[in-house]
């Protein structure tokens, strides 16, 4: 086949046509000629708005592809190259004894490899199956009733199920894992316009179902899925894993003992440290979630409030305050909702998700600031300290119910008492506050400076009615696991993976790591 780069089409005349109508014109030969056409790539050219373009990447099937290929000298003109990711790795059946720990991305994806090519897994996750989970974190944001070991960080999907299912990754992938990921997602019933969106979701209410086709393919292919199966305690001999303790009552043996545990499983870390794993603390940012209403980012970004054709906009932002520090936003959910992600009794944090259609009202986004060992200290625990000291301030301003702010107030350091002309849009209640009493002046003095900055590029954006919700503490893992060229940590037969153990940062990385440890492993025990 051959590759084509840069067809611009007008959104408002999208159609498979018009899209093969400039294939065949830059080739300059008919569009009949063209047998079969694939997207490979989409992007939105806005820069004329509200004159909107989409701009493809694509794979077109003709004859006389040589002849057509000669004839072309534009750099945006070459044969379709060879993009498969390779696991060619077939395992032993018999072999059982490797568990996986957190049925988050990196561990769904690792189990998922390796039960499809002959490896029986153990996957036990601490948290409840999606169904089941569901149910206790809308219980929660109705009753404000935690359930620590089944909410929005622990549980069947990990954290990322409840957020907008964001799939865009920046990470470098000369093997096609993303590529491979976001096959693995569309086999598994998500929406087959991730394979070539610039900027892919799933979205939450999608997201569920796709998690639960990809446990029943692992259970199908031979492996076990364990749910409110805690590890507490690892038993190692030798300097190697000998088995684990799940909910502190039952051994299980393991040869292989690969860790997905996520940035949450705070409990977790501790006990692995306690037991000799080496790590160290890892920096991380911190900040709030600031809410718009959908309109003026669409306005913003596509010059229409309401665009018929394309889903609400996004953003993302950064800038380098006068202090040095980087404030940025994050995670950014386009017509989603601000939730209550909390999992520990006593503390709260705050998160954003979307669903498919991303048709609320408001689309909001974290705004947050790196800290590092300097903030907080260099025990290999502190960023946890660091992080749950927030948590509890923001906890007890409000007696556990959300602290909102408007902008303008947050920047006078005073408690708002009204809302103004935007709605605010949560999963769980809240209340008017000052959350500026929370935070280190300078983490509040950056999310000022860098709101105001960002009020440049978006207009309105720093409105003095955008509303402040806090705290945005779980971006990412305030830990590192350290681990070898083989992905081993210290103790033999035990890799840590993912989010959680400071190598991903999303759902798609995650996932990406998990398919990286699964290849190990398949060399490691391959027939």
């Amino acid at each position: 086949m051959i590759r084509l780069r840069q067809i611009k089409v007008l959104v408002s005349n999208n159609t498979l046509d018009d899209i093969k109508n400039k294939c065949a014109s830059k080739l300059r030969i008919s569009s009949k000629d063209i047998k079969e056409i694939k997207i490979i790539k989409e992007s939105i050219d806005s820069r004329n708005k509200p004159l909107l373009y989409f701009v493809y990447e694509v794979d077109v099937k003709v004859d006389n592809e040589d002849k057509i290929l000669s004839k072309n000298k534009d750099k945006d003109i070459f044969k379709t190259p060879n993009e498969e990711y390779i696991f060619n790795i077939t395992g032993k059946n018999n072999y059982n004894n490797i568990v996986i720990v957190g049925a988050g991305p990196s561990g769904l994806f690792a189990a998922y490899m390796l039960s499809s090519n002959g490896y029986k897994v153990t996957l036990i996750d601490r948290g409840s199956d999606v169904d089941n989970r569901i149910k206790d974190v809308n219980k929660f944001w109705k009753t404000r009733k935690l359930n620590t070991e089944s909410n929005v960080q622990f549980g069947e999907g990990g954290a990322g199920t409840f957020s907008d299912g964001k799939l865009n990754t920046l990470v470098k992938d000369p093997s096609f894992r993303n590529k491979k990921v976001l096959e693995i997602f569309v086999e598994n019933e998500a929406p087959e316009e991730i394979l070539y969106e610039s900027k892919p979701h799933i979205g939450t209410d999608l997201l569920v179902n796709v998690i639960k086709n990809m446990r029943n393919k692992i259970i199908g292919n031979g492996s076990t899925v364990r749910f409110n199966s805690k590890l507490t305690n690892i038993n190692i001999i030798n300097n190697k894993i000998d088995s684990i303790t799940i909910n502190d009552n039952e051994e299980i043996k393991c040869d292989i003992l690969i860790l997905g545990i996520g940035h949450s499983a705070r409990d977790t870390f501790k006990m692995l440290y306690d037991k000799g794993i080496i790590m160290e603390p890892k920096p991380f940012a911190v900040g709030l979630r600031i809410m718009h209403s959908k309109e003026m980012i669409n306005k913003s970004q596509y010059g229409i409030e309401n665009h018929p054709i394309l889903k609400a906009a996004s953003y993302k932002l950064t800038h380098t305050c006068k202090n040095k520090r980087g404030v940025y936003t994050f995670c950014m959910c386009p017509g989603g909702y601000v939730v209550n992600s909390s999992s520990e009794e006593g503390l709260l944090a705050v998160n954003g998700m979307s669903n498919h259609s991303r048709d609320s009202k408001d689309s909001n986004a974290a705004i947050i600031v790196t800290v590092g060992p300097n903030d907080f200290g260099n025990h290999p625990l502190d960023g946890i300290k660091y992080q749950r000291d927030l948590e509890k301030k923001a906890y007890d301003l409000c007696n556990g119910l959300i602290p909102i702010q408007l902008y303008k107030d947050f920047k006078d350091n005073k408690e708002s008492t009204k809302l103004g002309s935007i709605e605010p849009i949560l999963k769980g209640d809240y209340k008017l506050a000052n959350i500026r009493s929370i935070l280190p002046n300078y983490i509040s003095e950056s999310i000022i400076e860098g709101i105001d900055e960002f009020g440049k590029k978006i207009k309105g954006y720093n409105n003095d009615d955008s509303i402040l919700a806090g705290i945005e503490s779980r971006t990412s893992s305030p830990v590192r696991i350290n681990r070898d060229d083989n992905y081993e940590c210290n103790i033999k037969g035990i890799y840590p993976m993912g989010e959680g153990a400071g190598y991903a940062g999303g759902i798609t990385s995650a996932a990406m790591d998990g398919l990286k440890i699964a290849e190990q492993i398949a060399k490691k025990y391959k027939v």
